[in-house]
């Protein structure tokens, strides 16, 4: 089905701006809620990707959060600094690395359900509970439609 007309689409007012807006949102709020811990959003999903034995190298990381490899060494490195993270050869195959959480990110991925909670509660403040789950249930569905496992989805 389609809902756009190439001869009238309304960039401004189509899903993918909005979409892309709600996104930029939802990183600036998450943000503000993860200063205190001096980690941005983008530090805050790799360390909950690893924590949730989601991702374990850096290339699993890749796929799971399409950031390119460049970019991802770069926030691998930046969160070894703060030692919030340990990086080990694979012992299978040593052009491989093998990540885990150090004892201060384990500290912090054990304070996402509280940080995640606070973060999406203010997302959705202008929501009452029936427009948040319409609002779940139709991203569900597009995410699905595009053949997103509705698992991967969940954690996105």
């Amino acid at each position: 089905m389609n809902h756009y007309n190439p001869d009238s689409f309304p960039f401004p007012e189509s899903i993918g701006h909005f979409l892309g807006k709600a996104a930029v949102l939802k990183d600036r709020v998450l943000d503000t809620q993860l200063a205190a811990l001096e980690i941005s959003a983008a530090q805050f999903r790799v360390l909950v990707y690893i924590g949730l034995e989601r991702a374990n190298t850096p290339a699993d990381l890749c796929r799971e959060l399409a950031v390119d490899s460049g970019s991802m060494t770069r926030m691998l490195d930046r969160l070894e600094r703060k030692g919030l993270l340990l990086r080990a050869p694979c012992a299978d195959d040593r052009r491989c690395v093998r990540l885990a959480l150090s004892e201060a990110g384990q500290s912090i991925y054990q304070q996402s359900p509280q940080l995640g909670a606070a973060a999406m509660n203010e997302l959705a403040r202008g929501l009452d509970a029936q427009e948040l789950q319409s609002l779940i249930s139709l991203l569900r569905k597009l995410l699905l439609a595009h053949e997103v496992p509705a698992a991967a989805a969940e954690h996105c």
